[in-house]
């Protein structure tokens, strides 16, 4: 098991656990009102968003580039 892949699977595994939190957080917080409460959900869908980008590229569908063969 090289170093690569135990940092995707850190990735994917942090990532579904960070979306799961923030998304039930997120769903919970929805009926608050107030300015607070807005930027709060906000910031919850941002970071929920941030972790599904974190399992896709745990994943390799994101941020993939393929070698470049020869010099």
């Amino acid at each position: 098991m090289n170093l690569v892949l135990v940092e995707r699977l850190g990735a994917i595994i942090a990532g579904i656990v960070v979306a799961v939190v923030s998304f039930y957080s997120l769903y919970k917080d929805w009926p608050s009102t107030g300015v607070e409460n807005n930027v709060f959900k906000l910031m919850l869908f941002l970071l929920g968003l941030g972790a599904i980008l974190a399992i896709l590229a745990g994943l390799n569908v994101i941020g993939f580039t393929p070698s470049v063969k020869g010099a």
